[in-house]
């Protein structure tokens, strides 16, 4: 089985809930057959944000939803969680895949193609490149993308890269026609009214699009 066995990944921020409570809506997520779950509450103190991994942990466990967490590897460790995702400006990739060995997943943020093929050589397993497209969430990381730079990164890096910053369901196309292997969302799915619903078709979305591209690779 393929280390990235997942498409979608969703990146929890309980201020973008519009008050309902996260651990519900990630429960709604997982049993419509989320692949990922990103835990990303950076603003939590140690004691509060272990305690909410550990309920978000029991969660995806029952769906075998994989759980990555950010920034924070005692915590990933402490958990059992499948992996961690590290910030552009976090830990170097090297030295975090050292810590975690080859067994858990290593995710890296990138905001540039030099930064994504210097996550690859660092050992990551996967890169979450962007902000491809505007959005509130991802402001303080500098203009858009835009998928043109998108297929750069993805002509250049091997390891899987996700699109994230404003993938909504329309834009799912566009970028995997870039060449990402799948999409990362905040607001598309924890704002959405019916979260089991969003993830479904954002899943469907991305499926159909692949079926759309390897129809055309065999016709041409």
């Amino acid at each position: 089985m393929a280390r990235i066995d997942f498409r979608l990944c969703l990146i929890t921020d309980r201020h973008q809930t519009g008050g309902r409570a996260l651990a519900g809506l990630l429960h709604e997520a997982v049993s419509a057959g989320l692949g990922a779950v990103q835990l990303r509450e950076k603003d939590l103190p140690t004691r509060p944000f272990l305690f909410l991994a550990q309920e978000i942990r029991d969660i995806t466990k029952s769906t075998g939803t994989r759980l990555l967490v950010n920034g924070r590897l005692d915590v990933a460790l402490a958990v059992g969680a499948d992996g961690v995702h590290l910030p552009s400006d976090g830990l170097p990739v090297d030295a975090a895949r050292r810590v975690l060995g080859r067994e858990m997943l290593l995710g890296v943020s990138a905001h540039s193609v030099q930064e994504a093929q210097s996550a690859e050589r660092g050992g990551a397993d996967y890169v979450l490149l962007g902000p491809i497209f505007p959005t509130p969430s991802k402001e303080g990381y500098g203009p858009p993308l835009g998928a043109q730079t998108l297929e750069r990164a993805a002509r250049t890096v091997k390891i899987p890269i996700f699109a994230v910053g404003g993938i909504m369901r329309e834009k799912v196309g566009e970028v995997l026609r870039a060449g990402a292997s799948g999409v990362a969302a905040i607001s598309a799915l924890l704002g959405a009214e019916d979260v089991a619903q969003a993830v479904r078709e954002m899943q469907e979305e991305i499926e159909r699009q692949n079926q759309l591209m390897r129809g055309k690779a065999k016709s041409g």
